[in-house]
């Protein structure tokens, strides 16, 4: 009795092996590779790529429009942030290597996360959608149609389920950086920076969220100082690996690039964020650096955050201009590159950690 109930585990063992083998097969063969590095690094990577060619670069031309009197530069902005989550949908579904019509059908899931839950639900809802979609490509004779709606039925779902919870998140942070604003203004210049370079460089919209809490005055001039420290720190301090290119890509485009690395090594996230917590108080009780809402999200991104800083303040004088110069691009740099000079001595920091994908 006991060598037949054995011979019927070890058979049904067998039995889940081989189902086992035929499924990784199968999601081998739809090129499904589920692993943090494909969602956390390779998705991530090519996210802050769709979010630079639609949000901020319509960010940068509405204040160029804005600043030059040019209407055509304000329509342009407009359309340019409109395709915001479309943007982030295909450039997350081309990172998963997805056939051309999940990848196409992403467009609409983007737009759909982006619409419910910001960035990050674009995110959730693509990944899901687009894996998906992938696995029923090809299995029917009349994919045209069954392919793109299981893909965008399926991320609109997801974008509907988890859009409430991601929106809920982001109002606590927003809550968390107007309570900031109410303290001391040297601590406040800490928080305020510290968070909102923070959240520059996460997959969420910093300036999205300074609009929302029309965050201006020096709040929004500490906002500034975080922003151009986590630009600029990541652009000087990874200059050794990325060259000119990367120190303008990450410098005067976004330092959401280096997402992917900060989820391999977190340590490579310390330089910037403790510069920020040095510029921040420096901007708000030295120079009383000011911004307009839009401005205080976006650091150095197109020189929209300095910008901001002269609209806000138009009659700064000299005292404007060397703040400008010092909290959003010399001190941010100087620091950056020293915390990180000690990170590297004492191994935290290794050669090829800031690399940016190409």
């Amino acid at each position: 009795m006991w060598l037949f109930k054995n011979k019927r585990i070890c058979v049904e063992e067998d039995g889940l092996e081989k189902a086992a083998g035929r499924f990784g097969a199968f999601l081998k063969r739809k090129d499904i590779n589920i692993s943090l590095r494909v969602y956390f690094i390779d998705a991530m990577g090519a996210m802050a790529y769709g979010l630079f060619t639609s949000l901020l670069i319509g960010t940068i031309f509405s204040t160029l429009g804005n600043e030059l009197g040019i209407p055509f530069f304000i329509e342009l902005a407009d359309f340019a942030k409109d395709a915001t989550g479309a943007a982030l949908g295909i450039s997350i579904a081309w990172a998963l290597k997805s056939p051309k019509l999940v990848l196409f059908s992403s467009a609409a899931v983007g737009l759909a996360g982006n619409a419910l839950g910001g960035p990050v639900g674009a995110f959730i809802a693509t990944i899901i959608a687009a894996e998906l979609g992938k696995l029923v490509y090809g299995e029917t004779k009349v994919d045209i149609i069954v392919t793109p709606a299981v893909c965008i039925v399926s991320g609109v779902a997801v974008a509907m389920l988890a859009g409430p919870a991601v929106s809920a998140l982001m109002t606590a942070f927003g809550s968390l950086i107007m309570t900031a604003t109410s303290m001391q203004p040297i601590i406040m210049g800490i928080i305020v920076s510290a968070l909102m370079g923070i959240a520059l460089t996460l997959p969420i919209s910093s300036a999205a969220i300074c609009i929302m809490l029309n965050l201006g005055g020096i709040a929004a001039g500490a906002a500034t100082a975080g922003c151009c420290a986590q630009m600029i720190g990541f652009a000087v301090m990874s200059f050794k690996e990325n060259r000119w290119g990367g120190l303008i890509a990450q410098g005067l485009g976004t330092s959401m690039l280096q997402m992917p690395n900060i989820i391999k090594n977190p340590r490579i996230w310390i330089p910037p964020t403790l510069a920020s917590m040095i510029t921040g108080p420096i901007a708000t009780s030295v120079f009383g650096l000011k911004n307009i809402p839009v401005g205080a999200g976006m650091g150095t991104c197109g020189l929209v955050g300095p910008f901001g800083i002269i609209s806000a303040m138009p009659e700064g004088g000299a005292s404007m201009w060397i703040g400008i110069a010092l909290v959003c691009f010399i001190l941010p740099a100087v620091l950056t590159l020293l915390f990180s000079t000690v990170l590297r001595r004492i191994g935290w920091i290794k050669e090829g950690d800031l690399k940016l994908q190409q």
